[in-house]
């Protein structure tokens, strides 16, 4: 690590933090109903999309019918998307044709996009329409957005409420998150990109001669609206197969600085609409706190492995002695317009929130380089993780904190004045291991029979890594791969698809629960006994039980993968 690395990690945390605070104070006033865009401005808009829908904005919801709304919606994206896919080469518009694809393929799709994944096991530029990508992906892009943030803020609405039954409407939610916080935020990038060179259009696709004097196909198409959303909605579907290592998705290093921004840049503000919503924002800066100093530890370890190099590969000094191992670092499978320090920063902050868009191949990261981006994902995605769902992971994760800390000292524990009893740590324990439970499971499925081995290009600890690297990324709905591992098959189709659908909707089912039973809950007064949760103690007490319940699970399967590959390229020093 070199002083000029540091200075652009601080650099991009300190831009990050100087968007968030006034962005979280705005979605805070925008969801509270209390903002000047609400009141005079959007009423109007909000009043005829509600007639038409049929739906009364007064009339709020119980948990469980706000989780019927959810998952319904939610299952009614997934036929809508699906049917887009199997009908797909009907329907004319400008830009390309092409067939649908199979009905495994879009089936796994369908289930990615809705559930904020975007995994992708197919090239975008040479499979789906223009239609397609516009009407069925990056509309899915914005609804299952909308759709963490509305959970997100129904569980702070059961923090903040007490002896209630209801915990806000679905639909009223749902608008407003589209209306006033994404659909703004989109259009604002989008134009950023455009001025960057990121192509807007929908030109057919253009066949130019090489200097090599072959002729070759460059696609065109309206990416530089997909690719506002996939960022800021986390959700990491690009419009082409190479992603944001794509020119035409990332052409300079400005557009990079402002992609890892729109990534975690809702995510990070979520932090301060807590602090505000729940009345106390030291409890915001509290957990904004505990997610930066994880992200900056992990962006520090990224960049030294991956600066370390491959020992494996050595080269002859002048003197005819063997050097270094790889001179400036593990350059492979990345931009040099970009470098490593770029490069981890992006890998980072993609696998931290459960975003998936990448800058670089993950399967050529050094052991180590790609042991990071795994173990954020199998965290949780909690270090800012995606648009809502990283906040109350990490909530989640808080409750379960003061519990630990509660039996410590022998008292019942209390957050933001809430008693937490038996019923709480039964959903948390749920949401908990939910996510493990999918992805050791599928690991061991894959490994374990024909159709799963038959993908694994790689023998060996990398291939099982590529296997665990794929069930971490559905299962907790980031959408990255190793992509040595071919995915698109029947077996890993349905099988990623049921990670990823299990673990979006069956994790937000019991945090809707929770927020029902916290907002029944009468509120109590601040005692001698009870834990601060705003201070430099509960952070370091929040990120240990982070570290600790990922440790527990998942280290037995990494030392069987990246750890020993670790080892083995080592022993070759």
């Amino acid at each position: 690590m070199n002083t000029n690395q540091i200075a652009q990690m601080a650099f991009y945390l300190v831009l990050l933090l100087a968007l968030a605070v006034p962005l979280g104070r705005y979605m805070a006033g925008i969801m509270e109903g209390t903002s000047w865009v609400v009141r005079r401005f959007g009423r109007a808009l909000e009043d005829r999309v509600f007639r038409l829908a049929g739906i009364h904005p007064q009339a709020e919801m119980n948990w469980r019918h706000y989780a019927v709304a959810v998952v319904a919606f939610n299952g009614l994206g997934v036929l809508a998307l699906y049917l887009l896919l199997r009908m797909q080469g009907l329907f004319a518009l400008s830009g390309p044709e092409f067939s649908a694809p199979s009905a495994a393929t879009a089936f796994n799709i369908a289930v990615s996009f809705v559930t904020n994944t975007n995994w992708q096991n197919y090239a975008g530029e040479s499979s789906m329409t223009y239609l397609t990508q516009m009407l069925g992906l990056t509309v899915q892009n914005f609804l299952s957005a909308a759709t963490g943030i509305a959970v997100v803020f129904a569980l702070i609405r059961g923090f903040t409420r007490h002896s209630a039954q209801t915990i806000g409407n679905f639909w009223v939610d749902l608008t407003r998150i589209t209306l006033y916080i994404l659909l703004p935020l989109a259009l604002i990038v989008s134009v950023l990109f455009m001025s960057q060179g990121v192509l807007q259009n929908f030109s057919a696709y253009r066949a130019v001669s090489t200097l090599q004097g072959t002729t070759q196909t460059l696609a065109m198409g309206p990416v530089a609206s997909q690719e506002a959303i996939k960022l800021i909605g986390t959700n990491g579907g690009g419009f082409f197969n190479a992603n944001s290592a794509h020119p035409y998705e990332n052409p300079t290093p400005l557009s990079n600085l402002i992609q890892t921004l729109s990534i975690l840049l809702i995510p990070a503000s979520l932090c301060f609409s807590f602090g505000r919503i729940v009345g106390d924002r030291r409890q915001g800066w509290a957990l904004f706190a505990a997610m930066a100093l994880a992200l900056s530890v992990a962006t520090l370890a990224e960049v030294a492995a991956e600066q370390a190099g491959n020992p494996i590969l050595t080269t002859l000094g002048a003197d005819q002695t063997m050097q270094a191992s790889q001179p400036g670092g593990n350059m492979e499978g990345k931009e040099t317009r970009f470098g490593i320090t770029q490069t981890g920063i992006f890998t980072v902050v993609t696998t931290a929130a459960s975003c998936g868009a990448v800058n670089a191949m993950h399967d050529s990261l050094t052991p180590l380089g790609g042991l990071i981006p795994l173990l954020l994902m199998q965290l949780g995605e909690v270090i800012f993780g995606g648009v809502g769902s990283g906040l109350y992971g990490m909530l989640i994760f808080a409750l379960l904190a003061v519990f630990i800390a509660g039996l410590m000292i022998g008292r019942t524990p209390e957050y933001l004045g809430k008693k937490i009893e038996v019923y709480e740590m039964k959903m948390v324990a749920i949401i908990v291991l939910l996510t493990p439970f999918l992805v050791l499971l599928g690991t061991a499925l894959a490994v374990s029979v024909g159709a799963g081995v038959a993908a694994i290009a790689n023998p060996g600890p990398h291939g099982l890594s590529e296997v665990l690297y794929a069930f971490s990324s559905a299962a907790n709905n980031n959408g990255s791969a190793f992509a040595g591992l071919s995915v698109n098959t029947p077996f890993y189709n349905l099988t990623t698809a049921l990670a990823m659908w299990f673990g979006r909707f069956a994790a937000i089912i019991p945090v809707l629960a929770l927020a029902g039973a916290l907002a029944a809950k009468k509120r109590m007064a601040a005692s001698a006994g009870t834990m601060p949760t705003h201070g430099p103690l509960f952070v370091l007490l929040l990120l240990s039980t982070v570290l600790l319940v990922g440790a527990l699970t998942y280290i037995p399967a990494l030392a069987l993968g990246p750890i020993v590959e670790h080892l083995i390229m080592m022993s070759y020093r």
